[in-house]
């Protein structure tokens, strides 16, 4: 009986957490930042960090998201042929900056300070990434997209109160603005961009 009691107390606390772990976007930040940080101390080459850091990033980031709002009005124009192709090369582009950015870091400490419920489809997890001999302390806020509540992923990262989205959007669309419009001229630059 006393087995059946300890074991029960296992389940629900095995449950309970996951349950949390499913709803709440702090506790997420939290999974993904000493994830990574766990990657970044490690004494595997680079290569290998990289994998491991792209591998955190399709499960936690929702991607095709953010790269749909990065095309800005200039998505209303593409053919289908022209989503897939850049859904691909815009996933390639954001791993490939994503690692490349952050496995310089060995040993990031980031902690989450809050969170701001803004709707049912969005929340707000306030962090603090503490200062070093090298960098100042810097403020991130990471906007959780949770229409889906068992499986919140980041829609965007805001660096002391600039938005990474926003900023791929700007250049996004200044690349195709410079261009008459073109959507291939975008593609090029992602393409230069991953042989880089």
């Amino acid at each position: 009986m006393r087995f059946f009691k300890v074991s029960l107390v296992v389940f629900l606390s095995f449950l309970l957490n996951n349950v949390s772990i499913a709803k709440n976007p702090s506790d997420l930040i939290n999974d993904i930042v000493n994830e990574a940080a766990s990657v970044l101390k490690s004494s595997d080459p680079v290569e290998s960090k990289i994998i491991k850091l792209n591998d955190i990033a399709e499960r936690s980031v929702d991607i095709d998201g953010i790269g749909m709002y990065a095309l800005g009005k200039h998505k209303k124009t593409m053919s289908d042929e022209q989503k897939t192709k850049y859904k691909k090369l815009f996933k390639s582009y954001f791993l490939k900056s994503f690692s490349s950015r952050l496995v310089d870091y060995t040993d990031p400490k980031i902690n989450v300070v809050s969170q701001k419920i803004i709707n049912k489809k969005y929340t707000i997890v306030n962090s603090i990434l503490e200062a070093t001999s090298k960098r100042p302390e810097v403020k991130i806020d990471w906007r959780i997209y949770t229409k889906n509540p068992d499986k919140p992923l980041i829609r965007d990262l805001i660096v002391e109160g600039l938005s990474l989205a926003r900023t791929q959007k700007e250049e996004f669309n200044s690349v195709i603005q410079n261009n008459d419009g073109d959507l291939n001229a975008l593609f090029k630059n992602l393409e230069e961009f991953l042989i880089k």
